[in-house]
């Protein structure tokens, strides 16, 4: 679904966009892909605000981040506290944001959970559900007033290349009651970050705001490292460690959508790395991405899981 960007981005052989003065804003930036993409970016000149849950650790990346950049490297690095898995938190988040910032030019979408054990939001939803997908939902809708004040933002959402494991949402059990597979609730909602990209896409095809989806491979970083995973999938991470990517290779693909020229085009689209790829059918079904939409809004009106 292609956006006519032409006035706020360079034409295509340019080279990447000057990060200097843009304010990048970064969901769990406090360590893996989130923090090497901050870092990134940052180095880059770019006023980047990432966001944590603790106090201590969102301290020690900023403190990580200024420490990579060079002396007298414009702009700034800060961060905020955030709670996906709070509504109450995300509003206090963006309120603060907005009191602080004229505008967003990026939006990174970046945390993420996959929790071995079935586990409820603030409000009742499913947790990696209400993570993954719902908080950002309600997050990214909360923001656009402020990326609307940046022609040509973007909104990068990290994805996964694990939404190819189901063909579909389970409408009818979005709260996991009558059973729970950890890695299948967390692939879903990767399904969820695509098809989320696409509509949000169309329906702001008529302005200069570009969204994204980004698989970033799997990464040696602290996901499913830290105790809310248990069985197989902390072990796999554990035992092939060494042969996975780092970090900042993860990352890669974030700051390249972030930054690069000509990506516009591919508004709406599912990227590994810096190149556009296909995503599942299931990713491409307009019908279910719509049909996601509504029901998230349903269920952020209702402020629980009975609506929808």
């Amino acid at each position: 679904m292609p956006l006519d960007m032409a006035a706020a981005t360079h034409e295509p052989g340019e080279g990447p966009f000057p990060m200097e003065g843009k304010t990048v804003l970064i969901t769990g930036g406090n360590t893996g892909v989130g923090r090497s993409a901050a870092s990134a970016l940052r180095r880059l000149g770019a006023e980047v605000v990432i966001t944590a849950r603790d106090p201590a650790k969102g301290q020690a990346a900023v403190a990580v981040i200024d420490e990579g950049c060079p002396p007298g490297t414009p702009g700034h690095t800060a961060w905020q506290r955030l709670d996906l898995a709070s509504f109450d938190s995300i509003e206090r988040f963006c309120d603060r944001i907005a009191a602080e910032h004229e505008g967003i030019d990026v939006l990174v979408n970046n945390a993420g959970a996959l929790l071995g054990t079935r586990s409820l939001t603030k409000e009742g939803f499913e947790a990696t559900f209400g993570v993954n997908h719902l908080g950002h939902f309600l997050l990214t809708r909360r923001l656009l007033p402020l990326l609307r004040e940046r022609p040509g933002a973007r909104i990068v959402n990290v994805a996964s290349e694990a939404h190819r494991a189901v063909r579909g949402i389970d409408f009818d059990d979005i709260q996991r009651a009558r059973g729970y597979r950890p890695f299948r609730v967390y692939a879903e909602s990767k399904l969820m970050n695509i098809l989320f990209t696409r509509e949000l896409a169309r329906r702001l095809a008529d302005e200069r705001i570009g969204v994204f989806a980004v698989h970033p491979g799997v990464v040696a970083s602290r996901f499913a490292q830290d105790g809310d995973t248990s069985g197989v999938i902390p072990w796999f991470y554990r035992l092939f460690r060494p042969f996975l990517r780092t970090p900042e290779q993860g990352a890669a693909g974030v700051v390249h959508l972030a930054r690069a020229p000509g990506v516009f085009e591919h508004t709406g689209g599912y990227f590994i790395d810096d190149r556009p790829r296909r995503p599942s059918r299931a990713a491409r079904d307009d019908a279910l991405a719509r049909r996601l939409w509504d029901a998230s809004e349903a269920w952020v009106a209702a402020r629980g899981p009975g609506a929808g």
